[in-house]
Protein backbone atom coordinates (compact mmCIF):
# COMPACT_ATOMS: atom_id res chain seq x y z
CA UNK A 1 0.00 0.00 0.00
CA UNK A 2 1.03 3.63 -0.34
CA UNK A 3 1.14 6.20 2.41
CA UNK A 4 2.30 9.75 3.00
CA UNK A 5 5.11 9.68 5.53
CA UNK A 6 7.60 11.60 7.60
CA UNK A 7 10.95 10.58 6.13
CA UNK A 8 12.93 12.49 8.76
CA UNK A 9 12.78 15.87 10.46
CA UNK A 10 11.72 18.41 7.83
CA UNK A 11 11.17 15.75 5.17
CA UNK A 12 7.98 14.14 3.86
CA UNK A 13 7.07 11.96 0.91
CA UNK A 14 5.04 9.06 -0.46
CA UNK A 15 6.30 5.58 0.37
CA UNK A 16 5.25 1.97 -0.18
CA UNK A 17 4.67 -0.29 2.81
CA UNK A 18 3.06 -3.64 3.49
CA UNK A 19 -0.58 -3.53 4.43
CA UNK A 20 -0.80 -3.73 8.26
CA UNK A 21 -1.65 -7.07 9.84
CA UNK A 22 -4.73 -7.53 12.00
CA UNK A 23 -4.39 -8.94 15.50
CA UNK A 24 -7.22 -10.87 17.19
CA UNK A 25 -8.62 -7.78 18.94
CA UNK A 26 -7.88 -5.31 16.16
CA UNK A 27 -9.28 -3.92 12.92
CA UNK A 28 -7.90 -2.86 9.56
CA UNK A 29 -9.62 0.22 8.18
CA UNK A 30 -9.55 2.05 4.86
CA UNK A 31 -10.07 5.81 5.09
CA UNK A 32 -13.31 7.52 4.15
CA UNK A 33 -11.98 10.99 4.89
CA UNK A 34 -8.76 12.35 6.39
CA UNK A 35 -7.64 15.61 7.95
CA UNK A 36 -4.12 16.91 8.50
CA UNK A 37 -3.35 18.62 11.80
CA UNK A 38 -1.01 21.28 13.12
CA UNK A 39 0.38 18.46 15.27
CA UNK A 40 1.68 16.87 12.07
CA UNK A 41 3.44 20.16 11.33
CA UNK A 42 5.04 20.24 14.79
CA UNK A 43 6.10 16.63 14.42
CA UNK A 44 7.67 16.97 10.97
CA UNK A 45 9.08 20.48 10.77
CA UNK A 46 9.89 21.12 14.42
CA UNK A 47 10.91 17.61 15.41
CA UNK A 48 8.76 18.09 18.49
CA UNK A 49 8.65 14.41 19.51
CA UNK A 50 12.00 13.48 18.03
CA UNK A 51 13.06 12.06 14.70
CA UNK A 52 10.81 9.62 12.88
CA UNK A 53 11.89 7.73 9.77
CA UNK A 54 9.41 6.50 7.14
CA UNK A 55 6.50 6.77 9.54
CA UNK A 56 3.14 7.34 7.86
CA UNK A 57 1.58 10.54 9.15
CA UNK A 58 -1.94 11.42 10.20
CA UNK A 59 -4.22 10.74 13.15
CA UNK A 60 -7.59 12.14 12.01
CA UNK A 61 -9.90 9.91 9.99
CA UNK A 62 -13.22 8.28 9.51
CA UNK A 63 -13.08 4.91 7.84
CA UNK A 64 -14.64 1.68 6.66
CA UNK A 65 -13.61 -1.59 8.27
CA UNK A 66 -12.10 -4.10 5.84
CA UNK A 67 -10.92 -6.72 8.35
CA UNK A 68 -11.53 -7.56 12.00
CA UNK A 69 -9.74 -9.93 14.38
CA UNK A 70 -11.45 -13.11 15.50
CA UNK A 71 -12.05 -11.74 19.02
CA UNK A 72 -13.74 -8.50 17.92
CA UNK A 73 -17.37 -8.64 19.03
CA UNK A 74 -19.09 -5.39 18.09
CA UNK A 75 -17.79 -4.45 14.64
CA UNK A 76 -17.78 -6.14 11.25
CA UNK A 77 -16.41 -5.64 7.76
CA UNK A 78 -18.23 -2.80 6.00
CA UNK A 79 -19.00 -0.78 9.14
CA UNK A 80 -18.28 2.93 8.77
CA UNK A 81 -16.60 4.15 11.91
CA UNK A 82 -15.31 7.11 13.87
CA UNK A 83 -11.60 6.74 14.61
CA UNK A 84 -10.19 8.68 17.57
CA UNK A 85 -6.70 10.13 17.35
CA UNK A 86 -5.95 8.50 20.70
CA UNK A 87 -6.35 4.71 20.81
CA UNK A 88 -5.43 3.51 24.31
CA UNK A 89 -4.67 0.01 25.49
CA UNK A 90 -7.70 -0.44 27.70
CA UNK A 91 -6.28 -3.27 29.81
CA UNK A 92 -3.29 -1.17 30.92
CA UNK A 93 -2.65 -0.05 34.50
CA UNK A 94 -2.75 3.56 33.34
CA UNK A 95 -6.26 3.04 31.95
CA UNK A 96 -7.33 1.50 35.24
CA UNK A 97 -5.95 4.57 37.02
CA UNK A 98 -8.12 6.83 34.86
CA UNK A 99 -5.47 8.00 32.41
CA UNK A 100 -5.96 5.73 29.44
CA UNK A 101 -4.41 8.27 27.07
CA UNK A 102 -1.08 7.55 28.78
CA UNK A 103 -1.39 3.77 28.58
CA UNK A 104 2.11 2.34 28.32
CA UNK A 105 3.76 5.64 29.30
CA UNK A 106 3.24 9.38 28.97
CA UNK A 107 1.40 10.18 25.71
CA UNK A 108 1.62 6.52 24.63
CA UNK A 109 -2.12 6.30 23.96
CA UNK A 110 -1.29 8.53 21.00
CA UNK A 111 -0.10 5.85 18.62
CA UNK A 112 -0.88 7.08 15.10
CA UNK A 113 2.19 8.82 13.63
CA UNK A 114 3.91 8.69 17.00
CA UNK A 115 4.70 5.04 17.70
CA UNK A 116 3.14 3.44 14.65
CA UNK A 117 2.03 4.33 11.13
CA UNK A 118 -0.81 6.83 10.93
CA UNK A 119 -3.92 7.10 8.81
CA UNK A 120 -2.62 8.84 5.66
CA UNK A 121 -2.55 5.56 3.77
CA UNK A 122 -4.71 3.17 1.80
CA UNK A 123 -5.19 1.12 4.98
CA UNK A 124 -4.43 1.63 8.67
CA UNK A 125 -4.46 -0.49 11.82
CA UNK A 126 -6.59 0.17 14.91
CA UNK A 127 -5.73 -1.63 18.14
CA UNK A 128 -8.50 -2.85 20.45
CA UNK A 129 -11.28 -2.26 17.95
CA UNK A 130 -14.12 -2.82 20.43
CA UNK A 131 -12.61 -0.28 22.81
CA UNK A 132 -11.53 2.36 20.34
CA UNK A 133 -13.89 2.49 17.36
CA UNK A 134 -17.45 3.81 17.22
CA UNK A 135 -20.07 3.61 14.50
CA UNK A 136 -20.73 6.85 12.64
CA UNK A 137 -24.20 7.88 13.89
CA UNK A 138 -27.06 7.79 11.43
CA UNK A 139 -27.44 11.11 9.65
CA UNK A 140 -23.94 12.35 10.48
CA UNK A 141 -21.79 13.24 7.46
CA UNK A 142 -18.68 10.99 7.53
CA UNK A 143 -16.60 13.84 6.10
CA UNK A 144 -17.61 16.32 8.79
CA UNK A 145 -17.20 13.55 11.37
CA UNK A 146 -13.42 13.62 10.86
CA UNK A 147 -13.51 16.58 13.26
CA UNK A 148 -14.48 14.10 15.98
CA UNK A 149 -11.09 12.40 15.72
CA UNK A 150 -9.11 15.20 17.37
CA UNK A 151 -10.42 18.75 16.99
CA UNK A 152 -13.65 18.33 18.94
CA UNK A 153 -12.40 16.06 21.74
CA UNK A 154 -9.27 18.13 22.29
CA UNK A 155 -11.03 21.50 22.37
CA UNK A 156 -13.96 20.28 24.45
CA UNK A 157 -11.60 18.64 26.93
CA UNK A 158 -9.95 21.98 27.63
CA UNK A 159 -13.29 23.20 28.96
CA UNK A 160 -13.66 20.06 31.06
CA UNK A 161 -10.12 20.26 32.47
CA UNK A 162 -10.80 23.87 33.48
CA UNK A 163 -13.89 22.79 35.43
CA UNK A 164 -15.93 25.71 34.09
CA UNK A 165 -18.84 26.68 36.32
CA UNK A 166 -22.10 28.33 35.30
CA UNK A 167 -21.55 32.03 34.70
CA UNK A 168 -17.74 31.89 34.60
CA UNK A 169 -15.83 34.36 32.47
CA UNK A 170 -13.53 32.41 30.19
CA UNK A 171 -10.59 33.40 28.02
CA UNK A 172 -9.74 31.16 25.03
CA UNK A 173 -6.26 31.76 23.62
CA UNK A 174 -6.06 30.63 20.00
CA UNK A 175 -9.07 30.10 17.74
CA UNK A 176 -7.87 27.59 15.22
CA UNK A 177 -10.06 24.49 15.00
CA UNK A 178 -9.12 23.25 18.50
CA UNK A 179 -9.63 26.70 19.99
CA UNK A 180 -13.01 26.99 18.30
CA UNK A 181 -14.02 23.73 19.95
CA UNK A 182 -12.74 25.16 23.24
CA UNK A 183 -15.08 28.11 22.72
CA UNK A 184 -17.91 25.68 22.00
CA UNK A 185 -17.01 23.68 25.09
CA UNK A 186 -17.01 26.77 27.31
CA UNK A 187 -20.40 27.70 25.90
CA UNK A 188 -21.80 24.20 26.48
CA UNK A 189 -20.47 24.28 30.06
CA UNK A 190 -22.34 27.50 30.80
CA UNK A 191 -19.72 30.24 30.61
CA UNK A 192 -21.18 33.74 30.55
CA UNK A 193 -18.63 35.90 28.79
CA UNK A 194 -16.17 34.18 26.48
CA UNK A 195 -13.16 36.17 25.30
CA UNK A 196 -11.54 34.63 22.21
CA UNK A 197 -8.04 35.58 21.07
CA UNK A 198 -7.37 35.57 17.34
CA UNK A 199 -7.17 37.67 14.20
CA UNK A 200 -8.00 35.63 11.09
CA UNK A 201 -11.45 36.75 9.90
CA UNK A 202 -12.74 33.25 9.16
CA UNK A 203 -11.79 32.07 12.63
CA UNK A 204 -13.25 35.17 14.28
CA UNK A 205 -16.54 34.59 12.47
CA UNK A 206 -16.61 30.96 13.60
CA UNK A 207 -15.68 31.88 17.18
CA UNK A 208 -18.72 34.13 17.38
CA UNK A 209 -20.87 31.32 15.98
CA UNK A 210 -19.64 28.96 18.70
CA UNK A 211 -20.33 31.42 21.50
CA UNK A 212 -17.53 33.97 21.81
CA UNK A 213 -18.88 37.27 23.18
CA UNK A 214 -15.66 39.28 22.76
CA UNK A 215 -12.75 39.06 20.33
CA UNK A 216 -9.25 40.05 21.44
CA UNK A 217 -6.67 40.94 18.80
CA UNK A 218 -3.24 40.04 20.17
CA UNK A 219 -1.66 42.39 17.63
CA UNK A 220 -3.20 45.34 19.48
CA UNK A 221 -1.29 44.79 22.70
CA UNK A 222 -0.59 42.18 25.39
CA UNK A 223 -3.51 39.82 25.87
CA UNK A 224 -3.45 40.20 29.65
CA UNK A 225 -3.69 43.99 29.44
CA UNK A 226 -6.74 43.77 27.20
CA UNK A 227 -8.39 41.17 29.42
CA UNK A 228 -7.81 43.18 32.58
CA UNK A 229 -9.24 46.27 30.91
CA UNK A 230 -12.33 44.38 29.74
CA UNK A 231 -12.88 42.89 33.21
CA UNK A 232 -12.22 46.12 35.17
CA UNK A 233 -8.97 44.72 36.53
CA UNK A 234 -10.49 41.51 37.90
CA UNK A 235 -9.27 38.99 35.33
CA UNK A 236 -11.11 35.86 34.26
CA UNK A 237 -12.14 32.68 36.07
CA UNK A 238 -10.80 30.20 33.53
CA UNK A 239 -8.32 30.28 30.65
CA UNK A 240 -8.23 27.69 27.86
CA UNK A 241 -4.96 27.65 25.91
CA UNK A 242 -5.28 26.24 22.40
CA UNK A 243 -2.57 28.27 20.67
CA UNK A 244 0.60 30.21 21.26
CA UNK A 245 3.85 28.88 22.67
CA UNK A 246 5.76 28.39 25.92
CA UNK A 247 5.67 32.15 26.57
CA UNK A 248 1.85 32.26 26.40
CA UNK A 249 1.58 31.10 30.02
CA UNK A 250 3.12 34.29 31.39
CA UNK A 251 0.28 36.47 30.14
CA UNK A 252 -2.29 33.82 31.03
CA UNK A 253 -1.22 33.76 34.69
CA UNK A 254 -1.47 37.55 34.79
CA UNK A 255 -4.99 37.51 33.32
CA UNK A 256 -6.31 34.85 35.73
CA UNK A 257 -8.15 35.51 38.97
CA UNK A 258 -6.90 34.02 42.22
CA UNK A 259 -8.48 30.59 42.47
CA UNK A 260 -8.74 30.27 38.71
CA UNK A 261 -7.63 27.48 36.38
CA UNK A 262 -5.51 27.53 33.24
CA UNK A 263 -6.19 24.52 31.01
CA UNK A 264 -3.74 23.84 28.18
CA UNK A 265 -4.42 21.54 25.24
CA UNK A 266 -1.90 23.19 22.92
CA UNK A 267 0.86 20.97 21.51
CA UNK A 268 3.99 22.88 22.54
CA UNK A 269 6.28 22.03 19.68
CA UNK A 270 9.43 23.80 20.85
CA UNK A 271 11.01 25.57 23.80
CA UNK A 272 12.57 24.03 26.90
CA UNK A 273 10.66 25.69 29.74
CA UNK A 274 7.37 27.36 30.59
CA UNK A 275 7.80 30.54 32.60
CA UNK A 276 5.41 31.46 35.40
CA UNK A 277 5.50 35.08 36.66
CA UNK A 278 6.23 34.88 40.39
CA UNK A 279 4.27 37.87 41.68
CA UNK A 280 1.18 37.32 39.52
CA UNK A 281 1.17 33.68 40.62
CA UNK A 282 0.64 34.97 44.13
CA UNK A 283 4.33 34.35 44.93
CA UNK A 284 3.40 30.69 44.80
CA UNK A 285 0.23 31.00 46.91
CA UNK A 286 -2.40 32.42 44.56
CA UNK A 287 -4.36 29.20 44.08
CA UNK A 288 -3.86 29.63 40.35
CA UNK A 289 -3.89 26.12 38.90
CA UNK A 290 -2.19 25.19 35.62
CA UNK A 291 -3.22 21.90 34.05
CA UNK A 292 -3.11 20.28 30.64
CA UNK A 293 -3.92 17.00 29.07
CA UNK A 294 -3.99 14.82 26.02
CA UNK A 295 -7.50 14.28 24.71
CA UNK A 296 -9.56 11.31 25.82
CA UNK A 297 -9.75 8.46 23.39
CA UNK A 298 -11.92 5.41 23.09
CA UNK A 299 -15.32 4.28 21.98
CA UNK A 300 -17.43 5.79 24.76
CA UNK A 301 -16.01 9.25 24.13
CA UNK A 302 -16.58 8.93 20.39
CA UNK A 303 -20.15 7.75 20.85
CA UNK A 304 -20.99 10.64 23.18
CA UNK A 305 -19.46 13.24 20.87
CA UNK A 306 -21.25 11.63 17.95
CA UNK A 307 -24.53 12.09 19.82
CA UNK A 308 -23.78 15.79 20.31
CA UNK A 309 -23.45 16.12 16.54
CA UNK A 310 -26.42 13.88 15.73
CA UNK A 311 -28.75 15.85 18.04
CA UNK A 312 -27.60 19.21 16.69
CA UNK A 313 -25.93 20.34 19.91
CA UNK A 314 -22.59 20.67 18.13
CA UNK A 315 -22.22 21.81 14.51
CA UNK A 316 -18.79 20.78 13.23
CA UNK A 317 -19.31 21.91 9.65
CA UNK A 318 -18.06 25.44 10.44
CA UNK A 319 -14.57 24.02 10.99
CA UNK A 320 -14.08 22.77 7.43
CA UNK A 321 -13.02 25.44 4.96
CA UNK A 322 -11.17 23.40 2.33
CA UNK A 323 -12.10 20.07 0.74
CA UNK A 324 -9.94 17.87 -1.47
CA UNK A 325 -10.78 14.70 -3.36
CA UNK A 326 -8.42 11.72 -3.43
CA UNK A 327 -5.74 10.33 -1.13
CA UNK A 328 -3.04 11.93 -3.26
CA UNK A 329 -4.24 15.35 -2.08
CA UNK A 330 -3.08 14.71 1.51
CA UNK A 331 0.24 16.40 0.83
CA UNK A 332 -1.42 19.56 -0.49
CA UNK A 333 -3.80 19.67 2.47
CA UNK A 334 -0.94 19.24 4.95
CA UNK A 335 0.95 22.13 3.38
CA UNK A 336 -2.13 24.29 3.93
CA UNK A 337 -1.93 23.51 7.65
CA UNK A 338 1.74 24.41 7.58
CA UNK A 339 1.25 27.71 5.75
CA UNK A 340 -2.10 28.67 7.35
CA UNK A 341 -3.60 31.09 4.80
CA UNK A 342 -6.09 33.59 6.18
CA UNK A 343 -9.14 31.76 4.88
CA UNK A 344 -8.17 28.42 6.44
CA UNK A 345 -9.65 26.73 9.47
CA UNK A 346 -9.38 23.06 8.57
CA UNK A 347 -8.90 21.07 5.35
CA UNK A 348 -10.37 17.61 4.78
CA UNK A 349 -9.35 15.04 2.19
CA UNK A 350 -12.23 12.86 0.94
CA UNK A 351 -11.08 9.39 -0.03
CA UNK A 352 -14.37 7.47 -0.44
CA UNK A 353 -15.52 7.94 -4.02
CA UNK A 354 -19.23 7.99 -3.13
CA UNK A 355 -18.68 11.12 -1.00
CA UNK A 356 -16.56 13.13 -3.42
CA UNK A 357 -18.00 16.38 -4.75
Amino acid sequence: MKGFAMLGIGKTGWIEKERPKCGPLDAIVKPIALAPCTSDVHTVWEGAIGDRHNMILGHEATGEIVEVGELVKDFKVGDRVLVPAITPDWNSLEAQAGFAMHSGGMLAGWKFSNFKDGVFAEYFHVNDADGNLALIPEGVDPVVATMLSDMAPTGLQSAELANIQLGDEVLVIGIGPVGLMAVAGANLKGASRIYAVGTRPKCVEAAKFYGATDIINYKEGPIEDQVLELTNGKGVDRILIAGGNVDTFQGAVKALKAGGIISNVNYLGKGEFIKIPRVEWGVGMGHKTITGGLMLGGRLRMEKLGMLVQTGKLDLSKLITHRFNGLEKVEEALMLMKDKPKDLIKPVVIVAEDLMD
